[in-house]
């Protein structure tokens, strides 16, 4: 009788409220994830440190050529899972992309292998001030 009384656009907004509070609660667990194995740091901290850390640019190739952060390695986070191993774990590793998505999906991938010192660029490459180069 309950159901009944339910109209349909009452159905629909109470799935996308459950849709909704899903998505927030999964954002929420990959966060927290994130916070236990890498650490996101602003741009400063990213320059000052970078000299000491393996800088790596998750991009694809071509986003990468157009332009990087000086110093810094390219492995596309598509082929991510194959040549990680050439990532030191005795040292730090600095991570970006164009936003944050791409580092804390790596960061996680890196935190299972055992790596340490993970670090995020909090503004991505989108808003990077400092020294870049381009490939052509």
């Amino acid at each position: 009788m309950v159901i009944a009384a339910i109209s349909g656009m009452m159905v629909y907004t109470i799935i996308l409220l459950v849709l909704i509070i899903a998505w927030a609660a999964w954002q929420m667990i990959t966060i927290v994830r994130r916070n236990q194995v890498a650490t996101v740091i602003d741009e400063d901290t990213f320059q000052a440190g970078m000299r000491k850390a393996q800088v790596i640019d998750l991009r694809e190739k071509k986003d990468f050529d157009a332009g990087h952060i000086l110093g810094a390695r390219n492995i596309p986070y598509s082929t991510f899972k194959a040549y990680h191993t050439g990532i030191r774990a005795d040292l730090p590793v600095y991570l970006y992309d164009q936003g944050k998505a791409l580092s804390t999906r790596a960061a996680l991938m890196l935190g299972k292998e055992g790596y340490k010192d993970i670090s995020i660029l909090k503004t991505g490459y989108a808003r990077w001030q400092g020294k870049t180069k381009k490939t052509n």
